[in-house]
């Protein structure tokens, strides 16, 4: 079965390699990575061709003219992924904030769903013990907050480290999808919970990043607090693709 995880990356030169050397590590041998680049001023996206040129059907690079979101980066990677026949489509930050070895579990979790979720709200996942109290309670109360206005029965509905087949991602109705922040990730798991598929949840400890600069700050996520609300009219008439 074949696996292809999107990685998007903004300045991540310093992680980007790392991480490139770790998934193909594992023991996965039908894995492939993308690299969506935000034409990053640090050089990463000119590094990301060097790897595709060193791992060629491995790793490959899709640029942009620029920093144009999380969300339209995805829907760029996962459009590409499916037109290229993967079977089973990975999300995950660049910056290590994602163990790469999940992944192995989530393969092996995904065989009894549609969609895995990494998961720092259930038991055996947790957040970087170094985040001051404010921090985590802040992620806690997005997490209540959003999935109580949905109705998502899942307790990590922010997360960003996921694993999809390919059969979700297709059954999405991507005209609708307008996120392109911290809310993206709030949308695509309440539309796959709408649709009617199948989520699991896995456990994670989310670590803070090492190197490079977070692009996280308090006003993303007041505005994804916000847009929640938005989500329900806009998804109140889609039915489950499933009988």
């Amino acid at each position: 079965m074949s696996i292809g995880i999107v990685v998007p990356t903004y300045n991540e030169k310093e992680n980007l390699p790392i991480l490139v050397d770790r998934l193909r590590a594992l023991p996965l041998p039908d894995l492939s990575i993308l690299v969506i680049d935000d034409n990053s001023p640090d050089g990463t996206g000119v590094l990301a061709d060097e790897l595709a040129a060193r791992f060629p059907g491995s790793v490959s690079v899709i640029h942009r003219a620029g920093k144009l979101g999380l969300g339209t980066a995805y829907i760029t990677g996962f459009q590409h992924m499916l037109t290229s026949g993967i079977d089973l489509i990975g999300q995950m930050d660049a910056d290590f904030s994602h163990e790469p070895e999940k992944i192995v579990e989530f393969v092996f979790a995904i065989t009894d769903c549609d969609l895995v979720l990494g998961s720092r709200y259930i038991p055996g996942g947790s957040l970087d013990h170094n985040w001051p109290a404010w921090r985590k309670g802040l992620s806690n109360f997005g997490n209540i907050y959003a999935r109580t206005i949905l109705g998502v029965p899942v307790k990590d509905v922010t997360g960003g480290f996921r694993l999809w087949r390919r059969e979700v991602l297709s059954a999405i109705p991507w005209e609708l999808v307008r996120s392109n922040g911290y809310v993206f990730q709030i949308e695509m798991a309440y539309v796959a919970h709408k649709l009617g598929f199948k989520i699991k949840e896995v456990p994670i400890y989310f670590a803070d990043r090492k190197l490079g600069q977070s692009k996280m700050n308090l006003s993303i996520q007041v505005e994804a607090a916000l847009r929640v609300w938005g989500l329900l009219a806009r998804y109140r008439d889609l039915q489950p693709a499933r009988a």
